[in-house]
């Protein structure tokens, strides 16, 4: 290559490609997908001709890497890895090739919220000496700094003496010159379109480990001192391939070994460090097992002394010459830091299997990475040791300091937030439990506020595309249809109701879709919300749809609006799987015509088939039950493909969850039920209380009330003693309750069956219903009054608020069973006590995120939650709200993020991870 020449000359577009390559490593080399192209055809792109300038030798490296990419989407991990570590090393080489050679332009990006300095569009000049600012970059070490009482962002810039030079010497050298920040940022930007690393005199040799004062955060793991092959092998088990990889992959807990204690006070169960003379030292094979190996010392301290023993397994270990090795550490005489867990037997005081290290010896001291410290405990894998991680982690802390902070100044000040290196290198070696905490604070920080940018981001981006919206009239209150509907209700609506319709009536009013949830708990009156927006959108000229999960659930959303709507004159159908083809046929024209202005439904509505005039709004029951796709599929049918959309939900959710998975979506909760509502008795009881219970089902339908019986098994569980539903059904109704009639329902019956079962006990053909939780959701039978839910600990609280609702429903007194299984624990009868105490669900679902975690709250742990590193959002609720709030103001600051391209970046990277889509476009 000729000297002189930029990597960013010889190489087209040399940043894309970098950046390609460090995205692959850090999203698990997957061969992502980018705007246009794969990782491995981007590269088969970039990589079709070698550039001219190249020598033959460079050239011929080239045209090899260009052969191996070719394969790369057959390869497996391990050896997409091997082969991105080669072309990062082959043009790190490229980039090192001269010392003339410049090397990527740092981007600085000091901006705060608040105030933001645009960059200078002078043109930059040559300096004196023959070099212009873009080269000069390569020669310069860069200090931010601030002016004086302005305020004004500086940069001082310190000239290397001797490099660079023209001909003649430059008049710059050894000096400093103060620019202002925004031309810097100009002329340090003036060929990069993306942030890239801070500068670094980096020489990098091939293959060769670097040393600890030049470890940067995209070297490969197996490039850093103490850290070779077999051990990078180790690692990448546990997806850690680069120095990058290894700052982010944090400690799951800590053990204080600060405490420093003689011999003669230790106590049980604590935590300790002792330092001792070694006595005795011996390392030998357990008589009991000949692949055990005990390495035994004795300590001794001026108050007395200790036998310790580490424990090591495997028939390696068992070898003469491996316990010789052992042995010769630990020399009589050494002083030897000795940390772990206290406990006492009856061979007396001991350390449980203790972390060992030699201090001293020789009168040779040596720290130590244990002793007095806060030691970091990581998640481990097999074949995987706890000392390989933690001393890999010690050997790359330095590199901590090498990382950029996407974050702008004013926002980490305004919301005291440390800075992203110092919080990296204590997350893993903490000075002190108030820097720990000050460390997680900003990375959980970071976790929630790039989750929550990257949604209200989203939001922005769907808003911008769909301008189109169907607008209401200018007042839709002072619509007929409306009117009409409040004065037919018999009831009123309460205050919640109406503050909820408000915001809805304002969104339809707006030139961009709506797309607001409703969160309602059992009873809250959401249905009756729905139909006022539905009536807003048919006066203003378009159709409604109303898509639920199940037919039953369908059908009684049909039921619920032919009553309201017909005293309007207005016609509804119900489409679902079950719907005749003569009927459907019908359905679809009048679709066409706009003579069915609202349409009931589940799935089907997202069928070819069925096409809308004018659909201006779309209602979704229990949206979580639905696909994106199926939800973007009905979107399409809508007004220029962005109809307005509210979805609902009886789940309660807390406020964290809400934000997490619905940040980009405007929220509204009926947080108040209808006046005259009782409230429905919950009572915790066990098995010698089953009489009574059953007592209370017979007595309830002798007056005419019904009662529901649920359980968590279908069949019986050879591995699980816990009662099933047909075992259930067949007891009550041959042997408990012969002269009622008892129906069964379950997931496993045809849809036909599980509607006869509930249209039947609907009805009132059968008194007791037999069920497993497919009650759940949806199931409305006012004149049931008693719910016994059979081994109640095995439900999550929000679910067994959810069964509780479906009791309750009308004017007579209801009542709610939790039976709880003889082997029962203490804390899951405790936990149970949550429900007999209170009827709030929002409460009840906040109760329940802290004691099972969020993803149980949801009923499954695959809801779409992120994959938090750190973050906690039953502990971290405040730090959340924080994040929340500082996104909120970034997002009204600039939209578009391109005041902050670092920022933009950044948050790609991070929504990609958390949520597993890129949201950047």
């Amino acid at each position: 290559m000729n000297r002189g020449k930029n990597v960013a000359q010889v190489i087209p577009d040399w940043v894309r490609l970098q950046k390609a390559l460090s995205l692959e490593a850090k999203r698990g080399y997957e061969d992502m997908m980018g705007k246009q192209y794969r990782f491995s055809e981007f590269l088969q792109l970039t990589f079709r001709e070698p550039p001219k300038m190249l020598k033959a030798g460079a050239a011929q490296e080239w045209q090899d890497l260009a052969s191996k990419f070719e394969s790369y989407p057959k390869l497996p991990v391990k050896e997409r890895k091997i082969l991105l570590d080669k072309a990062l090393g082959f043009f790190r080489r490229m980039e090192q090739l001269s010392p003339e050679t410049e090397v990527e332009n740092p981007v600085l990006d000091n901006s705060g919220v608040d105030e933001v300095q645009q960059p200078s569009s002078k043109v930059s000049q040559p300096l004196k000496g023959g070099i212009n600012k873009q080269q000069e970059s390569r020669i310069l070490k860069i200090i931010n700094s601030s002016s004086s009482q302005s305020g004004e962002k500086t940069l001082i810039v310190e000239h290397n003496k001797g490099i660079g030079k023209s001909d003649g010497k430059s008049e710059t050298s050894g000096k400093k010159s103060i620019l202002p920040i925004g031309e810097s940022i100009h002329v340090l930007n003036a060929k990069n379109e993306l942030p890239v690393s801070p500068l670094k005199e980096k020489k990098y040799t091939p293959n060769t480990p670097t040393t600890t004062s030049q470890i940067y955060p995209d070297d490969a793991l197996t490039q850093v001192s103490g850290i070779g092959a077999k051990s990078g092998e180790q690692l990448a088990k546990l997806g850690l391939y680069t120095v990058r990889d290894l700052l982010f992959y944090y400690p799951r807990d800590y053990i204080d070994y600060k405490r420093q204690v003689k011999i003669r006070d230790l106590e049980a169960g604590e935590t300790v460090t002792i330092v001792g003379t070694v006595k005795r030292c011996n390392c030998f094979t357990s008589p009991k097992n000949k692949k055990l190996t005990i390495l035994e010392l004795v300590l001794k301290d001026t108050t007395g002394q200790i036998r310790l023993s580490r424990f090591y397994a495997g028939r390696f270990n068992s070898t003469r010459s491996w316990q010789e090795i052992q042995r010769r550490q630990y020399p009589v005489g050494s002083l030897v830091a000795a940390s772990g867990l206290v406990k006492s037997n009856k061979y007396g005081t001991t350390l449980d299997n203790p972390q060992l290290e030699v201090i001293d010896f020789q009168g040779l001291g040596m720290e130590s990475t244990v002793a007095g410290k806060v030691v970091p405990v990581y998640s481990l894998t097999e074949g995987v040791s706890a000392d390989l991680v933690r001393k890999a982690a010690m050997a790359v802390q330095s590199a901590a300091l090498e990382l950029q902070d996407p974050l702008p100044v004013g926002l980490r000040n305004k919301y005291g937030l440390m800075d992203l290196p110092g919080a990296i290198a204590n997350i893993h070696f903490p000075e002190d439990p108030k820097t720990l905490e000050a460390a997680r604070h900003r990375l959980v920080f970071d976790e929630f506020f790039y989750l929550q940018l990257g949604l209200l981001h989203r939001r922005f981006l769907a808003k911008q595309c769909q301008t189109g919206a169907p607008k209401a009239q200018s007042d839709p209150t002072k619509g007929k249809l409306i009117k009409k509907f409040y004065d037919v209700l018999p009831f009123r609506l309460t205050q919640a109701q109406q503050r909820v319709i408000g915001e809805i009536l304002d969104d339809l009013q707006k030139p961009e879709a709506m797309n607001r949830l409703v969160q309602g708990d059992v009873g809250s009156g959401k249905t009756v919300v729905a139909v006022v927006a539905m009536l807003a959108a048919i006066q203003a000229g378009y159709q409604a749809a109303l898509m639920a999960p199940t037919e039953v659930l369908a059908e009684q959303h049909y039921k619920k609006l032919v009553g309201w709507l017909n005293l309007l004159h207005l016609p509804v159908e119900l489409l679902t799987g079950s719907t005749k083809a003569a009927k459907r046929r019908q359905i679809y024209a009048k679709l066409l015509t706009g003579e069915l202005p609202v349409l009931v439904g589940t799935h089907a509505l997202i069928q070819d088939g069925v096409n809308f005039q004018r659909l201006g709004l779309i209602v979704i029951d229990e949206q979580h039950r639905f696909g994106v796709q199926q939800r973007a599929r009905l979107q399409e049918k809508g007004v220029l493909g962005a109809p307005h959309v509210l979805t609902m939900t009886a789940t309660p959710i807390p406020r964290t969850l809400a934000l997490t998975l619905h940040g980009d979506l405007d929220v509204s909760q009926i947080d108040e039920l209808p006046p005259g509502r009782q409230a429905i008795e919950t009572t915790v009881v066990s098995g010698k209380d089953r009489e009574h219970a059953l007592d209370l089902i017979s007595r309830e339908v002798a007056q005419g009330r019904q009662a529901y019986v649920v359980l968590p098994l279908i069949e019986e569980s050879e591995k699980l003693d816990l009662k099933s539903a047909l075992e259930e059904y067949q007891r009550l109704s041959q042997v408990v309750f012969p002269q009622y009639k008892v129906g069964l329902l379950h997931g496993r019956l045809a849809s036909a069956e599980k509607e006869a079962a509930i249209v039947n006990f609907r009805e009132g053909r059968t008194q007791i219903l037999v069920s497993t939780t497919v009650v759940e959701v949806g199931v409305d039978v006012p004149n049931a009054t008693v719910m016994l839910i059979e081994n109640a600990e095995r439900f999550g609280l929000s679910q067994l608020h959810q069964l509780r609702g479906r009791v309750g429903r009308g004017a007579a007194r209801s009542y709610c069973l939790l039976m709880t299984h003889p082997n029962a624990t203490g804390d899951s009868k405790e936990r149970l006590q949550v429900m007999a105490q209170s009827q709030d669900g929002f409460f009840i679902a906040e109760m329940d995120m802290r004691l099972r975690g969020p993803g149980e709250v949801l009923g499954t742990r695959q809801s779409g939650l992120p994959d938090f590193a750190l973050a906690n959002l039953a502990e971290d609720r405040d730090i959340l709200i924080l994040a929340r709030d500082a996104a909120e103001k970034v997002i009204a600051k600039d939209p578009t993020l391109g005041v902050w391209p670092m920022l933009k970046v950044e948050l790609d990277e991070r929504y990609q991870r958390l949520m597993g889509g890129a949201i950047m476009t």
